[in-house]
């Protein structure tokens, strides 16, 4: 019977031909066919011979681990080749295809076939468990559904499960409802109460039928228990429950016990505490309500300030089945502590003032608040340290921080104001905060220099262009109030400007020109420092520049008098005695100090036996009398040398012509007598004429630093200077090194010499006297040595 039904289904969904579509074949053939079954006529649909398929090499191409179809290469006949189980290859979807391809040679050609495979009602309907358990409290109200277990049934389509039946009862009915995917599901539904006192348990088969045909179906036994009824529920002692806790009670605290009983027996008067649903999870996070004995107690943080109040709503569920449930209200009132340090809120106008702002001016205003209540809410305020700035309380709470001093941002350029703010509680909670004000600058402070006077030292013959010195203001001030240019002064006192200039940006100074010791011995500049402000603050300072003298400058030979650097003197030999003062050598150097001081050495002579050179007094005196074997001339060269680093030098050439004596010896005292007296004059008239005109001089000097000083004693300090008079005892040594280092200088007189000393030094005998030009004391001491003396005659 069951080979001819399916004999029947092959007949009726078999097609015997297929359409062509885009190159592809479709066949449909029912699951479960035997093998060698026709599924087509490949060779016709092609439209080819029978003996082309193996002419061109035809064959099947398949993905499929099982070749489910083959050709009959001799008549063309597709047929099933394995038998199919649509379950297995497609499992429960709702088309299934078996797909693969033709390959033909010569030409090459690719078509593909796809055969579908139809389900057929060969599985039935099937519960997972043959028998389920099912317990229903006798309470339990008609109309109850109870979802009933799904049977499973691997066909599609009308083949599959289709309805659910029950055995027939008086309590229980059955309810079928149709899934979205369209599957069917079961429920029980209870129709008449039940009473467990007159039938405890039911026995219900349940059939799960398919569609197909023939129908096909699976059962499965119901066993319904029924339970005994929880008919009391849980009474609590109180409705509404009242607790008060500290706010910083800590975790464990017992805030409450809440009790509830119940009337039944056993698991039913079994109690559960617990929150209801609607309790929020920070309440659940706050308390914790142990669920034997109804303790409730602090599990969280709890703060006073979030809320002050809590209502804990809770419920008793008996262990019945099912559960009964009583309910009741927990108040929880929390008292406040002093658990919150003020709060500052500052709210600053602006963060930058001038350094000129007006007494009273706001800097911020201040908002103070404590979450605590009462005394613990209560709030002072103050500022900390010592800073030109107060509170001034403007409303409850409130304050403005106004200025209170002077702002000087060269002293203070940033202020931290730290405010601290405490309550009134017990103890007292405090907090402290900054606010950063920043003073901004005005031009209130001129650059200032470091001295008022620089003393530069500097030596002639310097390079032009060169810096000299540099001078250095400071302004305190920011910005361009700080920006310092410096310039020199120009006007008929000070003369600097006309010798150097001045770099704007860093006050270096550069000389303009070489500087000559011997015309030039010093100057002052008045440098003046300005600042970019509004409106410019500037400084001045006086620069004395002081020339030192450098060896520059070689002796010149003024005696005897000299022609082509050669000079003549004649002796008569009867005059020429040992000691015998020949001629005398003078020269003058232009510089002075060491540089000036004059040594003479003979470099050459005719007969060396016949003179000798003083070294420092230049005179030629004879080492012996002269004989007739004698030469008529003598020649002498001699070199002038002075005591600079590198030392300089002047030569001269001195020929003595040796005039015969027709005297007779009685007169030879008296001649030379006439000769020496001669001599001594000559000197006599010299050192005159000297002297006078270095008094001249000296008296010139005077004269100009007196007015000089009338001019300036009002524009720089003034300097003193003082002339001494020094005597040497010798006058025949008055060039000896020795005996004037051992002499003392017995000062006469000072006069005012823009900040110089001189020292002028002559020999109480004026008939064996030698002027000594005019030169600084001690010209050997460094200039640092010197004093400078002030308008008061003090060093």
């Amino acid at each position: 019977m069951a080979n001819e039904l399916m004999s029947g289904a092959y007949f009726i969904f078999l097609l015997c031909a297929s359409d062509l579509v885009s190159g592809q074949f479709r066949y449909s053939i029912p699951e479960e066919l035997e093998h060698g079954a026709f599924v087509g006529n490949i060779a016709e649909d092609l439209r080819l011979n029978v003996w082309e398929l193996s002419a061109r090499k035809f064959r099947l191409i398949s993905d499929e681990r099982k070749q489910y179809m083959a050709v009959n290469l001799e008549n063309g006949i597709l047929f099933v080749n394995e038998k199919i189980d649509r379950e297995q290859i497609c499992y429960q979807s709702y088309t299934c295809f078996l797909s693969f391809q033709i390959a033909l040679d010569n030409p090459s050609e690719m078509h593909d076939i796809g055969v579908e495979i139809l389900d057929v009602n060969d599985n039935s309907p099937t519960f997972t468990k043959s028998e389920f358990a099912l317990q229903i409290s006798e309470l339990t109200a008609p109309g109850a559904r109870f979802p009933l277990e799904s049977a499973r049934d691997p066909d599609v389509g009308t083949n599959t499960i289709s309805s659910y039946q029950i055995s027939p009862n008086e309590h229980f009915g059955i309810k079928v409802q149709t899934r979205s995917d369209g599957s069917k599901s079961a429920e029980l539904l209870l129709e008449k109460s039940l009473d467990r006192e007159q039938q405890s348990v039911f026995h219900i088969v349940l059939t799960a039928t398919d569609a197909g045909i023939p129908h096909r179906f699976g059962t499965a036994r119901i066993i319904i228990t029924v339970m005994d009824g929880n008919d009391n529920a849980p009474v609590f002692e109180h409705e509404i429950y009242r607790a008060t806790v500290a706010e910083n009670a800590p975790k464990g605290t017992l805030v409450m016990q809440i009790n509830a009983t119940d009337l039944d027996d056993g698991n039913n008067a079994e109690l559960t505490y617990s929150f209801i649903n609607h309790v929020s999870q920070k309440i659940r996070e706050l308390f914790k309500l142990d669920p034997e004995n109804g303790e409730i107690r602090v599990q969280g943080v709890l703060n006073f300030e979030e809320s002050n109040i809590y209502e804990l709503d809770v419920q008793g569920v008996d262990n019945g089945t099912p559960g009964l449930t009583g309910h009741a209200k927990v108040i929880v009132r929390l008292t406040d502590m002093n658990d919150n340090a003020p709060l500052v809120d500052i709210k600053s106008a602006s963060s930058t003032f001038p350094e000129n702002a007006q007494h009273g001016t706001v800097i911020a205003t201040i908002s103070v608040t404590d979450l605590d209540s009462g005394r613990n809410g209560e709030v002072q305020c103050r500022i900390l340290a010592d800073v030109p700035f107060k509170l001034q309380k403007s409303m409850r709470n409130n304050y403005k921080l106004v200025l209170n001093g002077i702002l000087d941002r060269e002293t203070t350029a940033l202020y931290n104001i730290s405010i601290s703010a405490w309550d009134g509680g017990s103890p007292p909670l405090s907090t402290r905060k900054s606010l950063l004000v920043s003073v901004s600058d005005i031009n209130d402070n001129a650059p200032k220099f470091s001295k008022s006077l620089y003393n530069v030292y500097l030596m002639e013959n310097n390079t032009p262009g060169a810096s000299i010195f540099a001078v250095t203001a400071l302004d305190p001030d920011n910005d361009q109030n700080g920006a310092v240019v410096y310039s020199i002064l120009d006007n008929q006192i000070y003369e600097g400007p006309r010798y150097v200039t001045i770099n704007a940006k860093n006050g270096n100074i550069y000389a303009l020109r070489s500087f000559d010791y011997e015309q030039l011995k010093h100057f002052q500049l008045k440098v003046q420092a300005k600042d970019a402000g509004s409106p410019p603050l500037s400084s001045t300072a006086i620069v004395n520049v002081i020339i030192l003298d450098q060896n520059d400058n070689a002796p010149v030979i003024v005696s005897p008098l000299m022609w082509n650097r050669s000079a003549l003197v004649e002796i008569v030999p009867l005059s020429v005695y040992p000691g015998y003062l020949v001629t005398k050598v003078i020269a003058t150097d232009a510089d002075s100090g060491q540089n000036a001081r004059l040594s003479y050495q003979l470099l050459e002579a005719t007969d060396p036996s016949l003179f000798a050179v003083g070294i420092l007094s230049g005179e030629i005196r004879a080492t012996r009398s002269l004989t007739d074997q004698d030469i008529i001339t003598e020649r002498l060269v001699l070199c002038a040398k002075d005591n600079g680093q590198p030392s300089l030098s002047s030569t001269v050439t001195i020929s003595f012509t040796i005039v015969t004596n027709f005297t007779e010896k009685s007169s030879e005292g008296t001649e030379e007598q006439i000769q020496s007296e001669y001599v001594f004059d000559l000197n006599r008239y010299l050192i005159i004429i000297l002297g006078s005109t270095s008094f001249l001089f000296l008296v010139t000097i005077i004269f100009l630093v007196v007015l000089k000083y009338k001019q300036d004693r009002n524009i720089a300090e003034d300097y003193s200077s003082t002339v001494c008079c020094c005597r040497r005892k010798n006058s025949s040594n008055v060039f000896n090194q020795r005996a004037a280092a051992n002499e003392p200088l017995n000062c006469t007189g000072t006069v005012q010499n823009e900040g110089y000393r001189y020292t002028v030094c002559l020999s109480p005998e004026s008939s064996k006297s030698d002027f000594l030009f005019l030169k600084p004391c001690h010209p050997t001491l460094p200039f640092n040595d010197l004093g400078v003396l002030d308008p008061n005659g003090r060093k």
